[in-house]
């Protein structure tokens, strides 16, 4: 792991321009560790890779759709980052239209789906459970009107809080074969 820190920030570092607060911290801990000072390099690359994750949740955010006619949208950045907790990369928003509300969230390459991903990869299994609602060429299952999906095995789609044919037009804007190379 330290080859690969090493490269990385000497990588950055013949780049100025590349340089920033990742390549900044993860050379804060090649000096630490340099120092023999272990436990400060390892908060420093757990830094890094809190920094690194929330700009992997920043570009997340651009798959979530635009709102219809007549509703506004407002990205949750604070709900976002709460979804990285559970180990992966999260990116929320708020669609509204007076009284009417409902919320999209994307959870990417988190552990938890990996659970998941065998249900919804398997149409009877997700008829057992609900209603199953075509996106596109995705399925989402309809339990009491809160909308699931996996993208890709590894990505959770939900939609709740609305009218289903509503948020239902808000997905079909979504690029889910965008969505689907998140990250690679």
């Amino acid at each position: 792991m330290f080859r690969i820190l090493a490269t990385t920030a000497a990588f950055a570092l013949a780049s100025p321009a590349l340089a920033d607060d990742v390549t900044d911290t993860l050379q804060s801990a090649i000096d630490a560790y340099s120092e023999g000072d272990i436990a400060y390099a390892l908060e420093e690359i757990a830094f890094a890779t809190q920094l690194i994750k929330a700009q992997k949740a920043g570009a997340l955010n651009a798959f979530l759709p635009e709102a219809q006619a007549g509703w506004t949208r407002e990205i949750d950045e604070d709900e976002g980052r709460s979804l990285g907790m559970m180990g992966g990369t999260g990116a929320v928003a708020r669609y509204s239209n007076g009284d009417d509300s409902f919320n999209i969230q994307i959870m990417a390459d988190s552990p938890m789906i990996a659970g998941f991903a065998g249900v919804f990869g398997n149409a009877g299994m997700m008829a057992t459970m609900g209603k199953i609602e075509r996106v596109g060429r995705e399925k989402f299952l309809n339990q009491d009107g809160e909308l699931t999906g996996i993208v890709a095995g590894r990505i959770l789609v939900q939609a709740s809080g609305g009218d289903v044919d509503t948020m239902i037009a808000h997905l079909e804007a979504m690029d889910f074969k965008g969505l689907a190379g998140f990250g690679s």
